[in-house]
């Protein structure tokens, strides 16, 4: 049977990945440092799925193991030797802690198995298998380097999957939704691209990753902020709302007519997604509180991030995005005390003022045309 190599044994390893690759047939050792999980998981040998929705589901999971990276190092590099993908969910902050056993592994490999490997990191982030690269290379010896190359791929990867926060009697439970979506770049695979279940290899990766990015995360946020401020406390409660609907359906036209056009994205299938999307977002078993949703306005309000930057693009193609300016207003507003970058941002403007503020977050200018467009839903 094919083996796989899963770093990260959570919720979004096991509910996500984890299920894509043991419907494809492959026996699955999740590596983590979580000991009671590690020993949970090799006790039970298995962990059940919930699909939650409109449509309840359970998927039984067999076949499955644990190696803990923090103790068992020699199993892991055996492990990484004889697999034959391997794949991360661990957060993009972690990537850098586990690169130098994924170094030591390969270097075990290239002594036992010459066969080609792909390594997907399954992170939310922009070129997160590029990243994990750069430091797994980092720490290879010199003259490993070469060969690495040759037989080693490191295809990003863009993924999408709602697995919300989770408190269940049954050890290993997990509860995701219906919807999931996992693409690679398949121009970054070695020795031809692995076939998954629910993984789709595409030559033109950038295209979904911001598909995603603008229609997802913009959605998600543009809710959150919309939400905040007419004082809903979860996702599902302001969902109700039709003029707040209303308004992220603006911001989806927007960023839909950007996608259209930059990537030729089909218009019905495209709407198609955006109604999926907004399916999502009103499963009530997956409601997420406003605040969570919303965290985080430092880096949302980037300018290479979900609210600016689609807006910036459309005003190089001639476009006023109204709807996004809006909701960009609307993020210098929410306060909320337990999240230290609203906490930052809010701090700015009383010692700068909101105008230096929406520079200084945004990266537009002053008497720009996107900064404009904040002045006036500001005003508004």
């Amino acid at each position: 049977m094919k083996q796989a190599v899963h770093f990260g044994a959570g919720n979004i390893g096991r509910g996500f990945i984890g299920q894509l690759l043991a419907a494809s047939g492959y026996e699955i050792t999740f590596v983590d440092v979580n000991a009671e999980l590690v020993d949970d998981i090799n006790k039970l040998g298995a962990y059940n799925i919930e699909i939650v929705g409109d449509q309840p589901e359970r998927i039984h999971v067999e076949g499955v193991r644990a190696i803990n990276s923090a103790t068992n190092l020699e199993d892991l590099l055996e492990a990484i030797a004889g697999a034959d993908i391997v794949t991360t969910a661990i957060g993009p902050n972690i990537l850098k802690f586990i690169a130098p056993n994924i170094a030591k592994g390969l270097v075990r490999r290239l002594e036992k198995n010459p066969q080609p490997l792909n390594v997907i990191a399954c992170e939310n982030m922009v070129g997160g298998s590029t990243v994990l690269k750069n430091f797994v290379y980092e720490a290879l010896p010199e003259e490993a380097k070469a060969k690495v190359d040759e037989l080693i791929g490191f295809p990003d990867a863009a993924v999408d999957r709602i697995v919300p926060i989770q408190q269940n009697d049954e050890k290993l439970l997990v509860k995701v939704e219906p919807y999931s979506e996992w693409d690679a770049n398949s121009t970054q695979a070695k020795g031809g691209c692995p076939e998954i279940q629910g993984l789709t290899w595409v030559d033109n990766l950038p295209a979904y990753i911001e598909r995603k990015l603008f229609t997802v995360n913009t959605g998600h946020a543009s809710i959150a902020y919309l939400a905040y401020q007419k004082g809903y406390e979860d996702i599902y409660t302001a969902m109700k709302d039709d003029a707040l609907v209303e308004a992220a359906r603006a911001v989806w036209k927007e960023t839909g007519t950007l996608l259209e056009e930059k990537y030729g994205f089909d218009k019905a299938t495209h709407e198609a997604y955006v109604k999926t999307t907004e399916g999502r977002f009103r499963n009530p078993h997956l409601s997420d509180a406003v605040t969570r949703v919303a965290r985080g306005p430092v880096r949302k309000l980037g300018a290479k991030d979900r609210l600016v930057s689609p807006a910036e693009q459309l005003i190089e193609r001639g476009y006023e995005p109204k709807a996004l300016a809006r909701v960009i207003a609307a993020a210098f507003h929410f306060d909320f005390e337990g999240d230290k970058e609203a906490v930052e941002v809010q701090s700015y403007i009383r010692e700068h003022g909101m105008e230096d503020a929406i520079c200084h977050f945004t990266g537009t200018e002053k008497g720009g045309k996107l900064y404009n467009l904040i002045e006036e839903a500001l005003k508004a």
